[in-house]
């Protein structure tokens, strides 16, 4: 009944903003631009809070990731002193045995797994791919997520005995298989031919992942029990004999005083290029880890040649800074829009100035203080309302445009474009109510003596 009592109003608002059309969408401008600002920068939160939860799926809810370093004393007086006398700290880095202790002494462990990477070329039929061929045991695939699209994960049997079979990434099977599936064929790494018993869903990999976090692309690894590629490939632990006599070959003999010291050519000396660790609880993570540095570093003769890692809690620190900084950009968009209000208010109040015969043939006709109200408050509202659609459509093409050109992940929510719309509509009666009750106050006699 309300609506159809001031629709005549609503009406002759929208009638004068067609009439006025420039005017119109100069006085809508403000809205547009706020409108496309707030949700362009709502969108780029957006992505970067879901790239983020992404990317904590993808190392791994509690994880915890020791890598080696290079060797630095562990700092204390002890040590300073050995080094003055003369002895040197000797550690193995990181270890089957460092895992098997943590695993055994740690119960807030839930899970572990080793890390072997090598580099190599897969050959299948004369076509050769480089590799990352990485030794793990079958729970690296629930650490981190990893879902298979077909076939399965390694049996405790072929961990143990290190027999050769593999899982491959999806880029492998797309080279070497195509529209084949390639499970229970084989596929040749060095000297070595692996059995495919699975084939690993394809995962969307941000190049903003760190590596250091253990988030890398395993689409282009092949993934064999940590025991084959010590018994099969390559032992770091172990001495061969050939490479003893390579060592011997490129050995330098330096004389100091009446000490002789050798030195080799540099290599990995660890055994191990990652431990990943699960803890049972997210609450035990800092605990859980100050115990396996402190551990780690009495079996490793004091010496820090390891880092241990939570990316979960990188990864939230770093969304809580994204957070502040999207409040912040919100912020300033938001301006955008009420500085877009205060805009209409300005144009409105000159229009009534203009308008002030319309006013009082309206008033002199019958039109009461209330239809003057509705009318130029149907007005501000419908350019308001305009202006939000329009910075709506503004918004999405502009959160395209952005990933697009410059690859920052954008997501426009309904919620986001909800709160634009709403406050668009809001700023349009608010901004819009005092020139319409100016312009109801003018007295009817004054008007058309103007």
């Amino acid at each position: 009944m309300i609506f159809k009592k001031y629709f005549h109003d609503i009406v002759i608002g929208f009638e004068a903003i067609i009439a006025n059309k420039l005017k119109s969408i100069l006085t809508a401008l403000g809205i547009i631009f706020g409108v496309a600002a707030v949700i362009s920068m709502l969108a780029i939160g957006k992505g970067a809070e879901q790239e983020i939860l992404e990317q904590i799926k993808m190392v791994g809810v509690n994880n915890i990731i020791i890598t080696p370093t290079e060797v630095s004393s562990g700092g204390t007086n002890e040590s300073t002193t050995d080094e003055k006398a003369g002895a040197k700290k000797f550690s193995r880095g990181l270890t089957m045995q460092d895992l098997e202790a943590i695993k055994e002494i740690i119960p807030t462990i839930n899970m572990v797994s080793p890390v072997i990477s090598y580099n190599y070329s897969a050959i299948i039929d004369g076509k050769s791919k480089p590799v990352v061929l990485e030794g793990v045991n079958s729970n690296y695939f629930s650490l981190f997520n990893i879902r298979l699209q077909s076939g399965e994960i390694f049996k405790s049997v072929q961990e143990e005995s290190g027999q050769p079979v593999c899982v491959i990434g999806d880029n492998i099977k797309t080279v070497f298989f195509n529209q084949e599936n390639p499970v229970g064929k084989y596929i040749k790494c060095g000297q070595i031919w692996l059995k495919i018993i699975g084939v690993i869903e394809r995962r969307d990999f941000t190049a903003s992942a760190s590596d250091e976090m253990g988030i890398s692309s395993s689409d282009n690894k092949i993934f064999v029990p940590a025991q084959t590629i010590m018994m099969r490939f390559k032992n770091r632990a172990l001495i061969r004999a050939d490479e003893v006599e390579k060592s011997n070959a490129r050995r330098r003999i330096i004389i100091t005083d009446s000490n002789t010291q050798t030195a080799t050519d540099d290599k990995n000396p660890n055994q191990l290029d990652k431990i990943i660790l699960q803890v049972n609880e997210t609450e035990q993570l800092g605990a859980t880890a100050n115990i396996v540095k402190r551990m780690l570093l009495r079996r490793h003769s004091g010496l820090y040649d390891f880092e241990v890692t939570i990316p979960e809690l990188l990864l939230k620190q770093q969304q809580r800074t994204k957070k502040i900084f999207n409040i912040v950009l919100g912020a300033i968009a938001g301006i955008s829009l009420i500085v877009g209000g205060i805009g209409i208010m300005n144009i409105m109040l000159a229009s009534v100035m203009e308008r002030i015969r319309e006013i009082g043939t309206r008033q002199a006709i019958g039109a009461s203080r209330k239809d003057i109200v509705a009318q130029f408050l149907a007005e501000s509202t419908l350019i308001s309302i305009s202006g939000g659609i329009i910075g709506i459509i503004l918004g999405v093409v502009l959160s395209k445009i952005i990933t697009a050109v410059f690859d920052i992940k954008t997501v426009v929510s309904f919620f986001s474009i909800f709160i634009a719309f709403g406050v668009s509509a809001l700023i349009g009666i608010m901004f819009g109510y005092m020139p319409a009750k100016r312009a109801a106050e003018k007295d009817p006699v004054e008007s058309l003596r103007a």
